[in-house]
């Protein structure tokens, strides 16, 4: 890597500006996701990008009745290079190059506006491969003096770490393994999140939903296919289809809130924490067979790696969450471990069971389980949830 120096002097700012804690695991997941978008180059090349821009231009003048001839005209045109148009396109090898040229474009040649307004169709850039629609509402905050706009600084190396960065942490998700983070980085903040509860509530209504983390139709009233779902279940929540839309996320909001709140009795908050808690493990027991369902896909295409999740197997984590106290008391919990724990299939070549049984409830043994999936048993990556 060429000015590592460079790299993670640019990380370091990105983490402290905004607060995030510079953890092994997240910093890992940044430079995961930037070897996995541009192998560590700031303005990573695209091949075929002229051509796929021609193919934009010709798409939208045909949308707008314009006939190719004045396409043509128009990139045939000398743009503030000295170079035309059309010879800046052709030669065009990072989305850094093609923003410029159709800023150019948009700005100098009549027929650029026609077609494009003020809209520039490269809508991704920089080391992080961030969306620069995502960049320019979260700008507040940014810790550079900006040269030009925050779209220019998406496609250096500073500013495509810090919004990438944002993007792939800038935001409150309890989930067990980075792997949710990496999909929400390319469906968009909770999409894994949202995926879970589609799959809940598919299972609660019998009725097959798809699994992409859209709950309703952006900037619309309009319902869409998980929101109608979710009204079939209306009469046994006691909820109108009103509420169900706009009540449900402000009373999770609102509970939240008042679970921080130190000025509410300890006694209240406890409450709180009970319910908020019992839905965070079902949201998580939605959550593991999708993840499993991923890699067990990615395992049987042979892929090492779908965008920036890669296939790996690690040891086990000592701090393994069953293990909590909080959960020695959780019949659902100590249901699914009772059933573990007899089970044949989850214990090492000697007879050690993975699970242990304890005086009034069950453990996961982390030694055994974690001998076993460094030695690269199935069963023992399957309780583990890899």
């Amino acid at each position: 890597m060429a000015d590592r120096q460079g790299w993670a002097s640019d990380i370091q700012t990105a983490f402290s500006a905004q607060g995030l804690e510079p953890s092994t695991d997240n910093l890992c997941a940044v430079l995961a996701v930037a070897e996995q978008e541009s192998t560590y180059q700031v303005d990573p090349p695209v091949p075929g990008l002229g051509r796929i821009a021609r193919e934009e231009i010709d798409r939208r003048a045909a949308r707008a009745y314009v006939p190719q001839l004045l396409v043509r005209t128009a990139l045939n045109l000398r743009s503030p290079t000295g170079k035309t148009y059309a010879q800046r396109l052709d030669s065009a090898r990072t989305e850094r190059e093609l923003s410029l040229i159709f800023e150019d474009f948009i700005a100098m040649v009549p027929l650029g506006g026609q077609l494009f307004g003020r809209f520039n169709p490269v809508r991704t850039g920089g080391p992080m491969q961030v969306s620069i629609d995502f960049a320019e509402a979260h700008a507040r905050g940014y810790p550079y003096e900006r040269e030009g706009s925050i779209r220019h600084e998406v496609f250096s190396r500073r500013g495509g770490l810090y919004f990438g960065t944002a993007h792939l942490l800038g935001y409150p998700a309890d989930y067990a393994t980075p792997l949710y983070r990496f999909a929400d980085f390319n469906a968009g903040w909770y999409a894994s999140r949202n995926a879970a509860f589609q799959s809940a509530v598919s299972r609660a209504t019998g009725m097959k939903l798809a699994l992409d983390g859209d709950l309703v139709v952006p900037g619309s009233r309009t319902q869409g296919e998980t929101e109608r779902v979710v009204n079939r279940l209306a009469p046994a929540l006691g909820m109108s289809d009103i509420a169900i839309r706009d009540g449900t996320p402000s009373v999770i909001s609102d509970a939240l809130d008042a679970l921080s709140d130190p000025s509410l009795p300890l006694e209240d908050r406890a409450g709180i924490y009970a319910v908020m808690r019992s839905i965070r493990l079902k949201i998580d027991r939605a959550l593991k067979p999708v993840g499993r369902e991923i890699q067990e896909a990615m395992a049987a295409n042979d892929a090492k790696a779908w965008g920036p999740i890669k296939l790996t197997w690690k040891a086990i984590d000592p701090r393994y969450p069953a293990n909590d106290p909080g959960n020695w008391g959780d019949d659902g919990v100590q249901s699914d471990l009772s059933a573990w724990a007899g089970n044949p299939r989850y214990q090492s070549p000697d007879g050690t069971p993975w699970v242990k049984r304890i005086p009034a409830h069950c453990e996961i043994d982390t030694v055994a389980l974690g001998a076993a999936i460094a030695a690269g048993d199935p069963a023992a990556r399957e309780l583990y949830g890899l």
